[in-house]
């Protein structure tokens, strides 16, 4: 497993396109992940960066922090915030500084 804090964009970027599960004591649910994006300086080794994932229309979820799996990274404990509503279902993002 990854450490997360040590992940870069880069190594984001390698995962667009890949689905990514969100567990939470309700419901879980694939979200794809469709754009890294770099933020400029931060305090990480590469820079800050976000994340924006595509989830379906139902269920919704609040920002909150939730458990992400991806295969290639292992589980790890990520805020998300919802960012847009589109006809594919909610948009998601998360902040690494």
């Amino acid at each position: 497993m990854n450490d997360l804090r040590d992940m870069t964009a880069e190594d984001f970027s390698k995962m667009e396109g890949s689905v990514f599960t969100v567990t939470s004591i309700d419901t879980k649910l694939d979200l794809e992940l469709i754009e890294v994006k770099k933020l400029g300086s931060g305090e990480r080794n590469g820079g800050a960066f976000s994340l924006l994932w595509q989830g379906p229309s139902e269920p919704a979820l609040q920002q909150a922090t939730y458990c992400v799996s991806q295969a290639a990274i292992g589980s790890h404990d990520v805020f998300l915030v919802p960012v847009a509503e589109k006809e594919a279902g909610y948009q998601y993002e998360a902040i690494f500084t």
